[in-house]
Formats: C-alpha cells, sequence, structure tokens
C-alpha cells in the first residue's frame, strides 16, 4: 500500500491516525455498553454524550438533533421512510434529483410500489437543477425534497439554502444528502434551514459503520415514523446498541475537520486544479460538471474514445473511479452522467478523480504522466 497513489476519497478514506488513537481505548478498556446501568457502562455514555455534543455543533445542531446510526444509507432509509409514514395523510408526493446517489433513488422506487409519486428532476449538462422547474416540481401534495448537496460523482455542488427556501415556501420538508460535504465545507444546517441531512464517517477520515441522521427539533420540528425496533435507541428512530469507538471517532474527525477545513480547501483545490490543467490539454478530453458550482477535491473527466475501465486495470498503482463505488459491481453507464445528458460511450470514457489530504505533489504528477501514456498507448 505505501506506493499506492490513492484518489478516490469520494468512495472511503484512511482513517486519520488521531482518530484511530481515539477510538482504541473504546475497543479495549472501555468497552461497556453504553445503555448499561452501572457505573462502568455510564462512563462511556458520558463519552458518548460528549461526542454528540461534539459533532452537533459541528454543524450548529442540537445534540437532541443528532441520532447515530451504521451511516448515511442507513440515515437515509430512516429519514425518506421515516416521513412517507408519518406524513402521508398530508400527501404522497416526493421529489428528488435524477443525480441522486442510489441510497436515495432505490429508496424512493420502493415507495414508488407502495402508492407514492416520486418525481425525479433533470439536471442541466453542467449537473446542477434549474430552480424554476425545482420550485415548479413541489406540489400541494409534496411532503419530502431529497437533493444532494455535493454529488459524489462530479463534486457539483447544488444551491441547497435557495432550494430549502422554495421547499419550505410549499409547506414541504427538505432531506439534504450531505455526504460529501460534511468535513470538506462548512455546514450549517440552522443557515441552511435544513430539516434532515445524513452524512457518513468514511468519507471524512472516521471508520466505517458510523454515520449520522440529523432531524431538526424546534417549533417546525419533523416527525418521523421509525423503521427498526428493539429497545427505542436514539430517540426511538434508531434501535441497537451504540457504535461507541466509531461515534467517538466521528467526533474526533469532526474536530480535526474543523481545525484543518481551510487549509485543505488551499492544498487540496491547488493539486485538484493542477491535475485537472494537465489532464484537459489531452486530446478529445473535457469536464464532467460545473466548473464552478463544485467541492474543490474532485474532477470528473471524460476521454472520449477511451474505455476507463480497460484503463484502471492498467494503473494497478493508481486508485481512481468510474462512478460511484455503491455501484461499481454493475457493468452500466453512470446514471449520473448519462443525466447530464453524455452519451454511454463518453460515461464508459470518463474518470472520477477525488483527492485527499494525504495526496503529494508527486502523486499528482505520476497520474498526470501515466494518464499520458494510456491516451498514446490505447
Amino acid at each position: 500500500m505505501k506506493d499506492n497513489i490513492y484518489l478516490d476519497n469520494n468512495s472511503t478514506t484512511p482513517i486519520e491516525p488521531r482518530v484511530l488513537d481515539a477510538m482504541l481505548p473504546f475497543l479495549r478498556e472501555n468497552f461497556a455498553n453504553s445503555n448499561s446501568a452501572h457505573h462502568f457502562g455510564q462512563a462511556v455514555n458520558h463519552k458518548v454524550k460528549m461526542a454528540r455534543m461534539q459533532i452537533a455543533g459541528f454543524i450548529n445542531a442540537e445534540h437532541n438533533e443528532v441520532i447515530f446510526t451504521s451511516g448515511a444509507t442507513e440515515s437515509i432509509n430512516i429519514a425518506i421512510k421515516g416521513v412517507a409514514q408519518n406524513y402521508s395523510n398530508r400527501g404522497k408526493h416526493i421529489v428528488t434529483i435524477s443525480t441522486e446517489h442510489k441510497a436515495v433513488l432505490d429508496t424512493c422506487k420502493d415507495l414508488e410500489g407502495k402508492g407514492f409519486t416520486i418525481t425525479y428532476l433533470p439536471v442541466l449538462e453542467d449537473g446542477l437543477v434549474n430552480l424554476a422547474d425545482f420550485d415548479s416540481a413541489i406540489r400541494a401534495d409534496t411532503i419530502l425534497v431529497c437533493v444532494m448537496y455535493v454529488n459524489n460523482e462530479t463534486g457539483v455542488i447544488q444551491p441547497i439554502k435557495e432550494m430549502a427556501s422554495l421547499v419550505h415556501a410549499k409547506g414541504a420538508a427538505i432531506m439534504v444528502d450531505a455526504t460529501q460535504a460534511v468535513g470538506k465545507i462548512d455546514v450549517d444546517v440552522d443557515e441552511l434551514n435544513i430539516d434532515l441531512l445524513c452524512f457518513s464517517g468514511h468519507k471524512m477520515y472516521a471508520p466505517k459503520g458510523i454515520g449520522v441522521l440529523y432531524v431538526r427539533k424546534g417549533a417546525n420540528k419533523i416527525k418521523l415514523t421509525p423503521q427498526m425496533h428493539g429497545g427505542g435507541h436514539e430517540g426511538g428512530l434508531r434501535s441497537g446498541t451504540l457504535n461507541v469507538p466509531g461515534i467517538v471517532a466521528l467526533a474526533k474527525a469532526c474536530e480535526i475537520a474543523e481545525e484543518e477545513m481551510k487549509d485543505n480547501e488551499k492544498v487540496i483545490g491547488d493539486l485538484r486544479d493542477r491535475l485537472e490543467n494537465e489532464l484537459l490539454k489531452l486530446p478529445n478530453c473535457s469536464l464532467n460538471g460545473s466548473a464552478v458550482n463544485r467541492i474543490y477535491n474532485t474532477t470528473n473527466i471524460c476521454f472520449s474514445g477511451h474505455d476507463a475501465n480497460v484503463w484502471i486495470g492498467r494503473m494497478r498503482n493508481i486508485s481512481v473511479s468510474n462512478g460511484s463505488a455503491c455501484s461499481s459491481a454493475i457493468v452500466e453507464p453512470s446514471h449520473v452522467l448519462k443525466a447530464m445528458k453524455l452519451t454511454d460511450e463518453d460515461a464508459f470514457a470518463s474518470l472520477r478523480f477525488s483527492l485527499g489530504k494525504y495526496n503529494t505533489g508527486e502523486n499528482i504528477d505520476t497520474v498526470i504522466e501515466k494518464i499520458r501514456e494510456l491516451t498514446q498507448s490505447s
């Protein structure tokens, strides 16, 4: 692994050493169940409370608005299905975007089979939603709108604050998949006026198996019908013994992200731009998605006339992607790129490079040289 160049950080990230150090005691000596009544358990429960406050503060939420899950996919399922069941007497219409993660799209497809109507909004060629079309899609019977903050394949950033205002003006709720945003850019649920928000630890240098569902409380609180039963943990929304090591690790990852976010944006952004600028000099290459409204660590490039899967197989020490890791076992063109009007051929010819804080200028130069070689030999 030492010689591997990893440019697939939107898929998952390595655990930060300080995050690992924070969680290890809760795998060894501090292993008690945080819901146990004895002193051992209550000492661990105190650490969970402190971690919950740390994570809540990171997104400017209240501690009782943070629900711990196994990851963003579970959070998304709890949120969408929970709203659908609890508010079905108001309406059975949900709006989402055609470029959402499969966790959202497949959950919506499941609800279609249960009598709900789903509007899958198209995007423009740059991956952004037309706000006029977005506003028009929200109806009197719309109960929920689901929007991904930062697209996992292209890095395109949707105007969430403006969208939330339009959603609330029509009396619906908005759920935001912020998996690719939290830890990279400032996410303030209060300022953005979000009702529900989901993210995962393993996208921000914490371990796999820990995630968060933010559920707004207060005057405009959102009520969800629980999808799991068995103990009433997490306010009744997510029964099961808490993943204490993961919770503590995620809190530490949030602390580190808050300290490093601005520096990461500059350093990683410069590396991404260096990679992108050189690759776009190659013949028949083009950028997929907006060049302006996107996250700083991601570039998705079409190498027209080439097969990205073949290239991935030939770059044995370089990890890149040609789509979402959650769909990588399926040999079909990216639904995100197809929604942005790319042909099947160009979708199959596209590579996503998603950088992280452990990448170096030397890594980038090596990748540029390797891609140059591949364009000449294939």
